[in-house]
């Protein structure tokens, strides 16, 4: 049996496992739709890691430095349920997203993403950290994984 699998950065990988982030943004959309495994990629974005809301959120899980971020593994399962094409972001002035849809993403959840116009918003539900990560070497774009 295959599996769908998503390729991310550290720590919004991280993010999505621990049911903090519920969008993965993307510059390009997917038709595909159901269920997706969350892969970790190699690299983390240790900037990123010091931005106070995702250092907050992080905390709150127990994580306090970008090292104890895993790698190169799968980290969760989620339902991919729809692609928000963000329509206007007004990010300098309130952090706050307008998709075509008319979803407002805003708060933590626009810090978590890039939400610039024209990027793609990809909406997961039921999301389910896997008891032990697995190993994996991540792809571009959507990639297969066999199960067994």
């Amino acid at each position: 049996m295959n599996l769908k699998v998503i390729t991310i950065k550290q720590p919004w990988a991280t993010l999505i496992a621990l049911g903090e982030k519920r969008f993965e943004t993307r510059s390009w959309q997917t038709k595909y739709r159901g269920k997706i495994a969350i892969h970790a990629g190699k690299s983390v974005d240790k900037k990123a890691c010091d931005e106070d809301e995702i250092k907050r959120a992080l905390l709150k899980h127990g994580i306090s430095s970008y090292k104890d971020l895993p790698t190169g593994v799968i980290l969760a399962t989620a339902n991919l349920i729809y692609c928000h094409k963000v329509k206007e972001d007004y990010g300098k002035v309130g952090k706050i997203a307008v998709t075509e849809s008319g979803l407002i993403i805003k708060g933590d959840e626009y810090c978590f993403g890039d939400y610039t116009e024209g990027r793609y918003a990809w909406e997961l539900s039921n999301v389910e950290r896997l008891a032990e990560s697995v190993p994996a070497k991540g792809q571009l774009s959507l990639w297969e994984w066999q199960l067994f």
